[in-house]
């Protein structure tokens, strides 16, 4: 039987050569890059009802890095 998430556990990653913390809570997670405050946050109720997955697509045609068409 799997253990109850009573505390918060901290993680350090390494992803491409950066340092991120990964903090899982029983109402979410949330990733920041190490030595910063802000960062994504997910809760899980978004996870599971497929929020997320909306969130994600729409914050990604928000921030997506496209060149403007006849600039170099």
């Amino acid at each position: 039987m799997p253990t109850k998430l009573g505390n918060t556990l901290r993680r350090e990653l390494d992803i491409d050569g950066d340092a991120y913390v990964l903090t899982v809570a029983s109402d979410g997670m949330k990733l920041v890059p190490k030595g910063k405050r802000k960062g994504l946050e997910l809760a899980w109720r978004d996870l599971v009802s497929g929020e997320a997955a909306l969130a994600t697509a729409l914050n990604a045609s928000l921030t997506s890095r496209r060149p403007v068409r006849g600039a170099r």
